[in-house]
């Protein structure tokens, strides 16, 4: 029986947590949990409070602080953390890792500092120490739904296939089914860059707009995040499944989405400090946006979208302005 390491306590590292004891193989479940009084809710009470209240952890999974207590004897180490703290947790982690070991990213952000995906956040990290065995999980997934058992359907893409088809069988339940992919670029530039186009999407709501804008901004959203995707190496057709247009017409239309909500706050108003010290969860398109446009800028692609959200939110645009400059683009061809 496989033990499964969980990193992080978040509202989707505890409802993986919740759907892996529901998976078709038995395995061990062990999640680390960084802070102390969410550690101490689901230890004594089995619930997260703070990030997925109302859902009851199996008693079965185990829960520590520690992050060598979690790791010991691990076989896959499930990587679901902020991709601010990214790098800083897995160079923690160093000590008690071991070559055997498969790594599978379900964080959906980019490094800010490198603009490095999440695995090759991994490969930096414990490459010196042993080439590691990588996987990034990714597609439209809600922590609440997930948790409450409604039929999901994922990506896990690595470049090895076996791998990708050992998680596949590992992770998979009666309501959480896996699809394995090898363009591992393609799903994490989807995973991580509709959560800028879930930001406009949220802002349109918040002007007031109704559902002609939305649609236009999901479709050219995905035209813009295919675009950067195949530049840098990703194919078209994984940004038009799951971890593409899935997960982008979740994050865009779904009021659960942080980075959506955080589009509707600027929408009515709101400051952006305001906004995001009024959350206790990331909201990783906020970070996101710029390393996307600055990855635009370096391939030579053009995403006017991604560069508006941009100017929303680190120059003080007014978000009326910048849906005005998208709608007075030069007209061309689709």
């Amino acid at each position: 029986m496989k033990k499964i390491a969980i990193i992080g306590g978040g509202s989707w590292g505890t409802a993986l947590a919740i759907v892996l004891t529901r998976a078709r193989v038995p395995h061990r479940v062990a999640l680390w949990v960084r802070g102390v009084d969410v550690c101490e809710s689901l230890r004594s009470r089995r619930v997260n409070e703070v990030y997925l209240p109302g859902f009851e952890l199996p008693g079965e999974v185990g829960v520590s602080s520690d992050l060598g207590e979690v790791l010991r004897e691990a076989d896959i180490v499930l990587g679901v953390l902020p991709s601010a703290h990214a790098r800083a947790t897995y160079t923690r982690m160093l000590p008690y890792l071991k070559p055997r070991m498969v790594f599978v990213s379900a964080t959906k952000g980019l490094e800010h500092a490198t603009h490095a995906r999440m695995t090759d956040v991994i490969a930096q990290v414990v490459g010196p120490k042993f080439p590691p065995r990588a996987a990034a999980l990714s597609g439209p997934s809600f922590a609440r739904e997930v948790a409450r058992g409604d039929p999901t359907a994922v990506v896990i893409a690595s470049a090895d296939g076996e791998l990708a088809a050992s998680v596949q069988e590992e992770f998979s339940g009666p309501t959480f089914r896996l699809y394995t992919n090898d363009d591992v670029t393609g799903v994490e530039l989807g995973g991580a860059v509709k959560n800028v186009i879930a930001i406009a999407a949220g802002v349109c709501v918040g002007l007031g707009f109704g559902s002609n804008t939305i649609a236009a901004l999901i479709t050219r959203g995905l035209a813009e995040m295919t675009r950067l995707a195949t530049a840098l190496g990703g194919r078209r057709e994984t940004l038009a499944g799951l971890a593409g247009m899935g997960d982008l017409v979740l994050t865009c239309t779904g009021a659960l989405s942080r980075n959506r909500t955080v589009g509707v706050e600027l929408g009515k108003g709101r400051r952006l400090a305001e906004i995001i010290g009024s959350m206790r969860m990331v909201a990783e398109g906020v970070g996101t946006t710029a390393v996307t446009v600055e990855l635009a800028r370096k391939t030579g692609v053009e995403m006017p979208i991604s560069e508006q959200m941009h100017a929303v939110l680190d120059q003080g645009r007014a978000p009326r302005d910048a849906i005005r400059e998208l709608m007075e683009r030069r007209l061309k061809h689709e």
